[in-house]
């Protein structure tokens, strides 16, 4: 099958994605009350099946040693994004060969970001959705549908609204994504080192609550609250401006990844 065919399945693979999401999350939720080694998960854990549902009761839901949360944070999602940004890419060529430069862009913009997770995958361990998150409806649908089918919604609108993109347009937009990856990588692998210790006090270049815990004001931290989202609206930005001005979608699909 040509890989541009992805282009006529996005809507029956989301569909089909969402409904997994929607059989995974009690499958998950009810296979908790029998894990063997259960370790239950901050805010799902109420007593609300509802919530609980949701949220996910069980840290780490395992099929034998395979961790169920940790595959789908980077696996289905992120590799699936960069799979349908191929497909869309593909299409285009069968279109309008050859590629456009705007939708090379958007390709390499968001393969960098995702070859970037991959390489530093270790550093996904220390995040909120693996540390304290359950896994529920919410990261379920977050990993298998929503950042596959709607982080790359820039390529999509591309093979439909094709646009002209002059080779002084991109040589602003490359530095952009480039300097918004910089503050990214360098402000997330300063948190990544920092987050081993946020429990103690007493290191230089950092704040001690009189909780005992941590703040980290050095760095990237010290001159803006969340410097990663900062990286992170600079890189989306820079892939939703290949698109043009005349529609809202493919900026307000870009702004989901600061959310």
């Amino acid at each position: 099958m040509p890989l541009g065919y992805l282009f006529e399945l996005l809507l029956p693979l989301a569909v089909c994605a969402i409904g997994v999401s929607f059989l995974l999350s009690p499958y998950l939720y009810i296979c908790s009350f029998w894990a063997p080694h259960h370790a239950p998960a901050q805010g799902g854990n109420t007593g609300n099946p509802l919530y609980d549902l949701f949220m996910g009761r069980e840290l780490n839901p395992r099929i034998g040693s395979f961790d169920l949360k940790y595959f789908c944070e980077l696996r289905p999602s992120l590799i699936g994004w960069v799979v349908i940004n191929l497909g869309m890419l593909m299409k285009e060529v069968e279109l309008r060969d050859p590629a456009s430069l705007a939708m090379i862009l958007v390709n390499s913009f968001q393969l960098l970001y995702v070859a970037d997770a991959l390489w530093n995958e270790e550093a996904v361990l220390t995040t909120m959705d693996i540390v304290h998150d359950g896994f529920g409806f919410m990261l379920a649908v977050g990993d298998l549908a929503w950042v596959p089918f709607t982080y790359g919604m820039q390529a999509a609108f591309l093979v439909v609204h094709p646009q002209s993109l002059s080779p002084l347009g991109a040589t602003a937009i490359v530095p952009l994504n480039g300097v918004g990856y910089y503050i990214f990588r360098k402000s997330n692998s300063q948190k990544n080192l920092f987050r081993p210790y946020a429990s103690q006090c007493g290191i230089p270049g950092d704040y001690c609550h009189s909780n005992g815990k941590r703040l980290l004001v050095s760095g990237w931290w010290g001159l803006v609250r969340h410097p990663n989202y900062l990286g992170d609206l600079l890189m989306a930005l820079a892939w939703s401006l290949p698109c043009g001005f005349n529609h809202f979608l493919p900026s307000m699909s870009c702004t989901s990844l600061s959310c």
